[in-house]
């Protein structure tokens, strides 16, 4: 005789026996581990590019800071012109600012590192200061970025995706973005 909802029943001679409920077999999860690791190896890939974008995108961007940056700073310190690093451009404590701290950019970028991409100044000659060169290359090539970055006082972002800047002129391709 069953109850009603009962898992048990009874057997003849008074035994009682658990029903058999059926897992998962070794096989079927084995192809679910299999579908998860496909989907994985599909992923990955896509998302370290998609880093690595963002990462070229924001190293762009903060070379384009820095040009904005230098033009401020060479208005204000016209005695001085153009900064001749990165941490005369930054600053902590900005009451009030000097041509040694004028805090016209972020401390990471002040830095010199921000977002996978090493940031410096170069090239700064005369007195006053009439020109700069900033170089913006990945830290680690093919991980954090690909391509380097570069501008100069014209304030045009160029690009070299095959390879290291040394200096950055007219013969680095204007980036076309």
């Amino acid at each position: 005789m069953h109850g009603f909802g009962s898992n048990q029943r009874i057997e003849p001679k008074g035994r009682c026996h658990l029903r058999k409920h059926k897992g998962f077999s070794l096989i079927e999860l084995l192809i679910v581990v299999a579908i998860i690791l496909i989907i994985a190896a599909i992923a990955i890939p896509n998302l370290l590019r998609a880093r690595i974008a963002a990462n070229e995108s924001s190293a762009v961007q903060s070379v384009r800071t820095v040009n904005t940056a230098q033009v401020a700073y060479n208005s204000a310190y016209s005695t001085v012109g153009f900064s001749s690093d990165l941490n005369s451009l930054g600053g902590t404590s900005c009451t009030p600012p000097s041509s040694s701290g004028a805090c016209l950019i972020d401390t990471q970028l002040q830095s010199g590192s921000k977002s996978g991409y090493s940031f410096g100044m170069q090239g700064v000659t005369g007195t006053p200061a009439s020109t700069y060169q900033i170089i913006a290359a990945p830290i680690t090539p093919n991980q954090t970025g690909v391509r380097y970055f570069c501008s100069f006082a014209d304030a045009v972002v160029r690009v070299n995706p095959t390879g290291a800047i040394s200096t950055c002129d007219y013969t680095q391709s204007p980036l076309n973005q």
